[in-house]
């Protein structure tokens, strides 16, 4: 368990399932999906803003464990 490779493909894994997840998010917010936000009672740039920082949070964990060297 203490195992490094582990840890990175565990991150790497949880990472992925994120960015697909703050994707579905942005593709909400901009109306590919037919979910009707309106009716959540939260401001539509404030679940733009949520996405898109999710997003880029994820995206940017994935690229770094994926060039991370090994040593």
């Amino acid at each position: 368990m203490d195992n490094p490779q582990y840890k990175r493909t565990v991150i790497i894994i949880a990472s992925g399932f994120d960015l697909i997840l703050s994707a579905i998010v942005l593709l909400i917010y901009f109306g590919l999906f037919p979910v009707d936000i309106s009716g959540w009672g939260i401001p539509r740039w404030v679940i733009g803003l949520v996405g898109g920082v999710w997003f880029a949070g994820s995206l940017a964990v994935l690229v770094y464990q994926l060039t991370k060297t090994t040593e």
